[in-house]
């Protein structure tokens, strides 16, 4: 008998836990022998990312809103009748989760501790992760960090836990990369990426480059609510016309492939993608050393175990908001030979993150909760 596994996810619209579920898919053709595969996508939006045409796409119409979207997927799971379902994403892990009626996974894509606001929302938010996660059959944690934030501080059993990071695509990232740039950028030039919002901590890194005695540019890709602080905050420091905020950037593959260095200034991650994305293209990394991802990938080993500016085996971390840690470890990797050696590093540590590799894991886990 054929089994039907149904996966859930907000929507595809941009987003990198958006681009995984479009990976997931997109190369899962061989389990089409034993599964047919469906996708529940939560709230009618355009989308960014395209899955393959054999998956049974059923678009819902949550509306953003958490009781539409239980109420939408309940319909959808009566349905349909899946045998498995997995989700994506907060609110659909919820919907999942309360409307199971067979095994149920959820995949955590960021540090649930880190990820809600403060005050009352954010408190409601995590009292109900708390109330509903442990129920799940089990739970996919994109780094060890999350998986530890989910056990200590959400009531998951260790036993119903695993974690599988993102997969990183470099194939079709170099493909993407050899495209023509949409930005030019004269001479040398770091560059980080992300919305343009507080927990990505652009403000450090700009205070830490404008400190370096440097003639490269910072250029720092996204768009978002800081926009207008962060350009204030470049000309109070002296260092706007070596600063480039060019926004969303469509494609920044080529972008990141001509950069001479790839930071990660955050406060807070799940997994951080463009960061991998980075070093699958072979370029240099610094990171800040925050929860969740960035020591499990430039380390090998928990947070917990660094401190301080590290040289790790595979990039630079730095301890998270420490402007002169940043600026030291920007300074380090101006000399030509650090650059080279953390390159040709992180171009082969890239290598784990494979999509077959962490399709595998995924698939793993459903015929698991399945047997």
């Amino acid at each position: 008998m054929r089994r039907r596994v149904l996966f859930l996810i907000n929507s595809l619209e941009g987003g990198g836990a958006e681009r995984v579920m479009s990976t997931l898919l997109r190369h899962s053709a061989a389990e089409r022998d034993g599964y047919d595969i469906l996708l529940g996508l939560l709230d009618d939006l355009p989308a960014a990312y395209s899955v393959p045409d054999w998956v049974d796409v059923r678009q819902l119409d949550g509306r953003r809103s958490f009781l539409s979207s239980v109420m939408s997927v309940r319909r959808l799971v009566a349905d349909v009748r899946p045998h498995a379902t997995l989700s994506f994403l907060t609110r659909s892990n919820m919907a999942n989760v309360l409307n199971a009626r067979a095994p149920c996974v959820i995949s955590e894509r960021a540090n649930t501790s880190a990820h809600f606001p403060a005050g009352p929302r954010g408190a409601l938010s995590r009292a109900m992760v708390r109330a509903v996660y442990p129920r799940a059959t089990r739970v996919i944690a994109v780094s060890e960090g999350v998986a530890e934030d989910l056990r200590d501080n959400f009531g998951v059993r260790a036993d119903r836990m695993v974690a599988i990071p993102n997969p990183v695509d470099a194939n079709a990232i170099r493909a993407k990369a050899a495209e023509p740039s949409a930005i030019g950028v004269d001479g040398p030039y770091i560059l980080a990426a992300g919305r343009l919002v507080k927990s990505k901590n652009f403000s450090m890194l700009i205070r830490a480059f404008a400190s370096t005695d440097s003639d490269w540019t910072l250029v720092i890709a996204g768009e978002g609510p800081e926009r207008e602080a962060l350009t204030r905050l470049a000309a109070e420091c002296g260092a706007a016309k070596r600063i480039l905020l060019p926004g969303f950037v469509t494609n920044p593959y080529p972008l990141m492939r001509a950069a001479d260095v790839f930071v990660l200034s955050s406060n807070a991650e799940g997994f951080p993608n463009a960061l991998v994305e980075a070093m699958a293209l072979g370029i240099p990394v610094i990171a800040t050393n925050c929860a969740s991802g960035p020591s499990e990938i430039l380390a090998e080993g928990p947070r917990a175990q660094i401190g301080g500016l590290t040289l790790a085996r595979h990039g630079i971390l730095v301890d998270p908001n420490a402007v002169e840690q940043m600026s030291e470890a920007i300074s380090r990797m101006r000399d030509p030979d650090v650059r080279r050696t953390y390159g040709a590093k992180a171009a082969v540590r890239a290598q784990v993150y494979s999509p077959e590799s962490v399709k595998d894991r995924y698939w793993a886990v459903i015929r698991e909760v399945l047997a």
